[in-house]
């Protein structure tokens, strides 16, 4: 029953809907006895009546029961009016509040409506009275305006006459506040372009500026090449330059093009294509004179010059674009007569006087960073259409020197010829017997000497070359460097390593290239030969990797994508490989003849377990005899011994257990002594990376897995041999699955060859069937 009731009452008039406060709710159903089966419609009555009273016996209390009900109904029907009533005066007392709400609701629109009306009123009489006043504000503005037009047109008028005046009688230290004033009042009155008689005075002006600057250029003329018959005085001229600074910009920069076209014209002279001295054998000549051309330049006219114009900054820079271009003309002219020597002769000057200018005119050290420059050190005047491309650091450093960029292939040229040489004489060490003790560092293993020669080698020619250019030279370069990085992997690595090793290209045609066709182990020196070539492979990897940062580091932005030594790198990982895969073997090759004495024993016919057998001894003592020496040797490189004892674990493991299949068939006891011969045999496994040391260290994670995951299934293998097969086939199977979820039905059949299970066709299908069914289910599980 739910607790909303509808209930209608006399004085409330219509039906009220009335939400019951679930205490009453509760109170009804505790009189009720339950309510919601009065609800179903299921309610039967009479049932309910005989469940009330099942007894005849019980009927005697129906007069009582009945009047207790007819009284807790009568109460309840008191308490339901009671709450009606209530919920009555709640709603009309509900209704005069909202009656009142929006009463005051009207009148507070009434105060707003009435607000408006008075803040229109007190707007409009605003402007009434401020409407005289805007008049007059405007009128004054007009007039401030009319009297400053005056006034400039005033000045106008009596100015160009002042200035004419000024202009004729060369009084330059007077004339530049009233053309600084003037100019002023011309921008002032650009709105009046109109008037006729305005337009003439701006065109007197613009005719007495114009006359400035052909005197100004004149007397600086007439000054520096009349001899000293000039009547201009240096004061005069220095004077003069204030002027200039006021005209436009292009009378600054015609005056310094000719003042520095006029300084450089004995430079020009002297250095003509057709002179002896102006090639490039005699390129310091060039720099000596321009060293002694701006002291005597600053001694005499500097002062001439407002030092914001930089004179000899300008003559030095545009000495240094004369000089670039006479140089790449002269070089493209007489290519044929360029060698090395002279170009790195002439490079090297060139660069010792940019670096001059560079801390005579900015006073830092070369190679500071570019952000740090002053604009005025950024080289960009207003008479050069571009500034100078910054390098090292420097505006100065390549602004000569960048005409030999296009000719240092004959440096890098010579580099090749230099790195061929040296790199014939380290094939020819590398053969020699006596290669892996001229190594560097002490111990056997350690890095040959040629390499840390070719390294150092390296490092003069980057240093060298960086100096000269960071551009394509640069790039031509690294692919010189990378062209021997694969030749040193591939003739001198390779010519360092023992009789019947690979060489480095059969890498890529897979592991079986390894194998020799000889049974002859390697001899002690032998293998030290190889781990010298692996710590010298570690170093010349570990090396490249910071020589192509270099590279990067050194050349042009533009070009450092086009920096890649990961292919050398990959040489030098695969020839470590290779040197691994080769101590491998030749251990393998030591436990070879044990394994085969394994296969030779009669398993069949023991009688009782013992010690361990005889081969596994014998594989023990090869594991003490070399692992302790190659350690030894690759003490450097330790992560390199690491790779060789997973290595050896991930290929003699396998072997041992394939040689396991091998011994058939087998009795429970033989099944048990090579169980046992196989835990003492994991036992020396597990400790192979510190076999024969005094210092016993743990073995690492990743080979310890392996160990134990590869002489597990071995063991699993033997238990499975010992496990009894008649009678119970499933339970065999299952198993075997469960031992060996991995397995194969080639390895299944191999298991029942060594317990000589014979059965017969039929029963070895069913069995390959069932083998193959519980497969299934254990992998899909």
């Amino acid at each position: 029953m739910d607790s909303t009731e509808v209930l209608e009452d006399k004085d409330s008039g219509p039906e009220v809907q009335l939400n019951l406060p679930g205490s009453v709710m509760s109170r009804i159903e505790e009189l009720m006895g339950g309510t919601e089966q009065f609800d179903s419609e299921e309610f039967d009555a009479v049932a309910y009546i005989n469940r009330v009273f099942p007894t005849e016996q019980s009927l005697s209390g129906v007069e009582s029961a009945a009047a207790r009900c007819e009284f807790r109904l009568a109460s309840v029907q008191h308490d339901i009016r009671r709450l009606v009533r209530a919920q009555h005066d709640q709603r009309m007392a509900g209704h005069e509040a909202l009656l009142d709400a929006q009463k005051c609701i009207a009148e507070l629109a009434l105060q707003v409506a009435d607000i408006n009306k008075k803040a229109e009123r007190s707007e409009s009489m605003v402007r009434e009275i401020t409407s005289e006043i805007k008049q007059l504000d405007c009128a004054k503005w007009n007039l401030t305006g009319a009297i400053t037009a005056l006034n400039h047109l005033h000045m106008l008028a009596g100015g160009a006459a002042s200035l004419r005046t000024l202009a004729d009688n060369r009084r330059y230290k007077e004339l530049v506040l009233p053309l600084q004033a003037i100019m002023e009042v011309l921008d002032q009155l650009q709105c009046y372009r109109d008037i006729k008689e305005l337009n003439a005075l701006r065109e007197e002006v613009l005719g007495i500026r114009s006359m400035l600057a052909q005197q100004i250029l004149a007397d600086f003329k007439e000054a520096l090449t009349g001899g000293g018959k000039s009547g201009v005085s240096p004061r005069m001229l220095a004077e003069a330059c204030s002027v200039v600074d006021v005209l436009e910009p292009s009378v600054r920069k015609e005056l310094l093009k000719w003042f520095i076209d006029m300084q450089l014209q004995e430079y020009e002279h002297l250095f003509s294509p057709e002179q002896e001295h102006a090639w490039v054998s005699h390129v310091e000549r060039r720099y000596t004179w321009l060293k002694k051309h701006l002291l005597r330049f600053e001694e005499t006219l500097a002062l001439t010059f407002p030092p914001a114009w930089r004179m000899s900054e300008r003559l030095a820079h545009r000495f240094c674009k004369l000089t670039h271009k006479a140089l790449s003309d002269l070089l493209q002219a007489r290519r044929n007569e360029l060698d090395v020597k002279l170009l790195l002769y002439a490079i090297q000057k060139t660069y010792n006087f940019e670096v001059l200018l560079h801390k005579r005119f900015i006073g830092t050290d070369v190679g500071a960073d570019a952000a740090d420059l002053s604009p005025e050190h950024q080289l960009v005047f207003d008479d050069e259409e571009t500034g100078a491309v910054l390098r090292q650091g420097s505006p100065w450093v390549g602004l000569i020197g960048s005409c030999f960029e296009c000719h240092l292939s004959l440096y890098i040229t010579s580099l090749d010829a230099n790195l061929r040489g040296l790199m014939d004489r380290f094939i020819q060490d590398a053969k020699s017997p006596d290669s892996v003790t001229s190594a560097v560092g002490s111990g056997a293993g350690a890095v040959m000497s040629s390499c840390a020669d070719l390294f150092l080698f390296y490092k003069k020619c980057l240093a060298q070359c960086a100096t000269l250019s960071t551009g394509e030279p640069m790039l031509e370069l690294s692919m010189v460097f990378s062209s021997y990085l694969r030749e040193y992997a591939g003739s001198v690595l390779s010519a360092a390593l023992p009789r019947a090793a690979p060489a480095l290209p059969a890498l890529v045609t897979g592991l079986h290239t390894l194998l020799r066709d000889d049974a002859v182990r390697y001899t002690k020196q032998e293998i030290t030969k190889i781990t010298s070539v692996i710590t010298t492979s570690e170093y010349c990897l570990e090396t490249t990797v910071h020589l192509e940062q270099k590279l990067k580091e050194k050349i042009s932005p533009s070009l450092v994508e086009r920096i890649d030594l990961a292919p050398e790198q990959d040489l030098f990982h695969k020839m470590i490989s290779n040197c691994i895969q080769l101590l491998v073997q030749d251990l393998e090759m030591a436990c070879e003849p044990a394994l085969q004495a394994m296969t030779k024993i009669s398993w069949l016919h023991f009688d009782n377990v013992g010690d361990q057998s005889s081969y596994v001894t014998q594989i023990i003592m090869h594991l003490k005899n070399t692992v302790p020496n190659l350690r030894d040797n690759l003490a450097s490189s330790r992560k390199y011994f690491t790779q060789f004892c997973i290595r050896f674990a991930n290929s003699f493991i396998p072997k041992f257990i394939q040689n396991i299949y091998k011994c058939k068939p087998i009795s429970t006891v033989g099944s048990e002594q090579l169980l046992l011969d196989t835990h003492m045999l994991k036992t020396a496994l597990l400790e192979l990376p510190s076999i024969g040391s005094e210092v016993k260290r743990q073995a690492p994670t990743t080979y310890t897995k392996v160990v134990i995951k590869l002489m597990t299934k071995a063991e699993m293998i033997l238990k499975l041999v010992m496990a009894p097969l008649d009678g119970n086939l499933e339970g065999f199977v299952s198993q075997f699955v469960q031992l060996l979820p991995e397995s194969t039905l080639v390895e299944f059949h191999k298991v029942l060859d060594m317990k000589g299970a014979k059965l017969t066709k039929t029963q070895q299908s069913s069995l390959d069937a069932l083998f193959k069914e519980t497969a299934k289910t254990v992998q899909n599980k």
